[in-house]
């Protein structure tokens, strides 16, 4: 491999992919060849190889790739692996030596601006796979310091999120990959598209798409396309079909900015027939180059047609691989707030009016027929409401990692979750129903009944009482958290080593977030700082209901659950359909998992658990203690340090028995058994990741969490003094 950092495209070798990527040598053999492209270099793996290793972070991302087998990682946890190993890239510079290797080879021409930043990492753009859209890309950067900036963040998004599930599909080993860089002068474009050899949906046709402005509004979804088709034989234009042309990307000062499609443009297409003919031309000049079908960007800027790269046209995608669900999970700001108002304003309100409706009828009045047609409307209305959650919910979690990213961007913080604590402190339904709960352990505490509150609380939440099978269960384990809770009132000593933000907060002072929010503000360009603040008001809405979702969508099962316990007592049901109706739908909703094939009752469930929990301590009792590992690896959620006896929970009963000042040990904690948390001294949960309820509402409560520990409830048993180490991932048994 060369040890050159930088190569003009000029002089690169064309085969050279192992040095300066898949990109950059196809936009090398492109120039070479005759077709027009801008002028620029590569950085190469060299110098990647380089910074690294001065900067010791093979060793660190090696370290955060191991927490967990990488096969077993969430999305959550994957998502927070890739924030903390961007965050090394943002807060490690570049050594001096290296810095000036890349200033010389870059020259004036390169960093005086305006250029583009584009990723070329080596099996990019090959054939067989693709990572269009998952590498970092940068338009209109300016300036020897911002170019190099932006070559780290480059060399950051080989670990992002998105990146790191698509190595795990194809079965490549993270710990290989490498990155090169492409930075070329700006062609600034007034027309830009993309152009397919190949039409992906007939084989027959060409497919061309076209912008007015940058390429950037078209490649990230922002501007509506019109499009194109052609015939692949002889090139004629087939048919044309135009968009709403309202918007386009431009440059501004430092950077690119969606605005207002001037009117005379807007009933204009972006091409002439003729045009589109001519850019599918030089289309198939490369797909002829090349010697297979290609995806070509291209611009006009000016009158000079100008191609911005080529890469081979990819297969969809295989059997078992979800990296298109998970990239729909990653939304833009527009897109987030058009959801975020659907979310408020239409789904919120309907969720509370159906779990309302449903609390208004009396069962007991019901004949059988009527409880029956009652029973399948609640299950239908719960069915679409899961559903409403994965298509709508989950996708809003983005919101976090939006302002997160920014966030991390401007601040380069030491701690790359600080974001969060301009998060919280917000109206969470979780945290108001554990109010409520406080509530009654005060009444409790002086001398007062508590029953009808209760029976109150369980009407207005539904399913409250996590892997409670009946009512009466229900009532038996809220009664017995809430007598903890009049013995142990909020402000506890575990609670008040926790986040000294939630301490101040707990104190009335609500100043300390208003000033961190300003000291991030001031450090964002004026330009920006309107728009930072929008970000920062949508991911506090995103935080919210990351946390309060299910905790809506349990409302619903509650009800269900309640007609079914009718019908049940009744005894005039067939009781297998009944457990058919009560299944679960979602891991998350209703406690305990849904079994893995076939519909079981929540107490056949529940029973599979108990029977798995009991042979499990039964092997751990006979099991020699120096067998169990004493430390144990997860993923830093919350921060602070607190030791405790430990409480593992895997079933109903292991719940209802929760003492307060106890370490809970769990799979996960379930927006259903929230209700705990203040009475904990600290959480560990085998489930990993910041945007997982357990981690939201430890850090809101300022109680330290380790999440993503592999086996932690076989690992730990109940009793066990644990020390958890939230700032870590550390949790250290005996």
């Amino acid at each position: 491999m060369s040890r050159d950092v930088v190569i003009p495209l000029g002089r690169l070798d064309p085969a050279a992919v192992d040095t300066a990527g898949g990109k950059a040598c196809a936009l090398a053999a492109l120039a070479q060849a005759g077709l027009p492209v801008p002028a620029g270099a590569a950085v190469t793996t060299a110098a990647y190889a380089q910074y690294i290793a001065a900067a010791g972070l093979r060793e660190r991302i090696a370290l955060e790739l191991s927490r967990k087998d990488f096969a077993d990682m969430r999305w959550e946890e994957i998502w927070d692996a890739a924030l903390r190993i961007r965050n090394l890239f943002l807060t490690t510079p570049l050594p001096r030596r290296l810095r000036d290797r890349l200033a010389r080879g870059l020259g004036e021409r390169l960093t005086a601006g305006p250029v583009v930043v584009r990723s070329s990492a080596p099996g990019e753009d090959a054939e067989g796979a693709s990572f269009a859209g998952l590498h970092e890309s940068y338009v209109n950067i300016r300036g020897l310091d911002a170019v190099l900036e932006h070559v780290r963040l480059v060399w950051a998004s080989l670990w992002s999120d998105a990146a790191l599930l698509y190595r795990r599909e194809l079965g490549l080993d993270p710990r290989h990959s490498a990155m090169a860089v492409v930075v070329q002068e700006l062609a600034d474009g007034r027309r830009s598209g993309v152009c397919f050899t190949v039409d992906p949906r007939d084989a027959s046709h060409g497919l061309l798409e076209a912008v007015h402005g940058l390429n950037q509004g078209l490649v990230d979804g922002t501007i509506e396309p019109d499009r194109w088709v052609l015939d692949r034989d002889d090139g004629r234009l087939l048919e044309h079909a135009a968009a709403e042309r309202e918007e386009w990307v431009r440059p501004t000062a430092d950077g690119v900015r969606v605005a207002p499609l001037p009117a005379e443009l807007r009933d204009r297409p972006p091409l002439g027939d003729d045009e589109a003919v001519t850019v599918y031309g030089m289309a198939r000049r490369s797909e002829s180059f090349f010697g297979r079908p290609q995806d070509v960007e291209w611009t006009f800027a000016g009158e000079r047609l100008t191609c911005l790269q080529s890469r081979p046209i990819t297969t969809g995608a295989e059997a078992g691989d979800d990296r298109a669900a998970y990239l729909s999970l990653r939304r833009s700001f527009d897109n987030l707030a058009t959801l975020r108002r659907r979310i408020e304003d239409e789904l919120l309100p309907q969720i509370g009016r159906d779990a309302d409706a449903m609390a208004g009828v009396v069962l007991e009045t019901l004949t059988d027929d009527e409880l029956q047609e009652e029973i399948l409307r609640r299950r239908e209305r719960y069915e679409h409401w899961i559903a409403v959650y994965s298509v709508d919910f989950i996708p809003f979690a983005h919101g976090v990692r939006l302002f997160g990213r920014l966030y991390n961007d401007v601040v380069h913080p030491a701690d790359p979750y600080e974001f969060t604590d301009l998060l919280g402190s917000g109206p969470m339904a979780s945290m108001q129903r554990n109010d409520e709960l406080e509530s009654m352990a005060a009444r409790l505490r002086d001398g007062e009944d508590t029953d009808d509150a209760l029976e109150a609380f369980l009407t207005r939440y539904g399913d409250t009482s996590w892997g409670a099978t009946t009512l009466a269960a229900q009532r038996e384990t809220l009664r017995h958290l809430i007598g903890e809770l009049a013995a142990a009132p909020h402000g506890t000593e575990s609670q008040r080593r926790g986040d000294p933000a939630r301490q101040r907060r707990d104190a009335g002072d609500t100043s300390a977030p208003e000033e961190a929010e300003e000291r991030f503000l001031q450090q964002v360009d004026e330009s920006e700082r309107e728009h930072a603040r929008e970000v920062l008001d949508l991911a506090r809405a995103s935080w919210r209901l990351r946390d309060d979702d299910n905790v809506y969508v349990g409302r619903i099962e509650g009800q269900l659950l309640r007609a079914i316990a009718e019908a049940r007592g009744r005894g005039t049901f067939a009781a297998a359909e009944l457990d058919h109706l009560a299944a679960p739908l979602h891991p998350t909703v209703g406690g305990l998992p849904a079994p893995s094939t076939g519909a079981g009752s929540r107490e056949a469930t529940a029973a599979q658990a108990t029977a798995s929990a009991r042979a499990r301590q039964s092997a751990d009792e006979t099991e020699p203690r120096a067998v169990r590992a004493r430390q144990l690896l997860g993923q830093p959620a919350g921060p602070g340090v607190a030791v405790g006896p430990a409480r593992v929970v895997v079933t109903p009963e292991d719940i209802s028995g929760f003492r307060a000042g106890e370490v809970l040990v769990c799979d996960a904690v379930d927006p259903s058994m929230t209700f705990v948390v203040p009475l904990a001294a600290a959480i560990v949960e085998r489930r990993g990741g910041m945007l997982i309820h357990g981690a939201i509402i430890a850090r809101e409560y300022g109680i330290p969490c380790v999440t993503g520990v592999p086996q932690a409830t076989q690992q730990i048993i109940t009793g066990d003094r644990v020390s958890v180490d939230g700032h870590l991932g550390i949790v250290v048994v005996g």
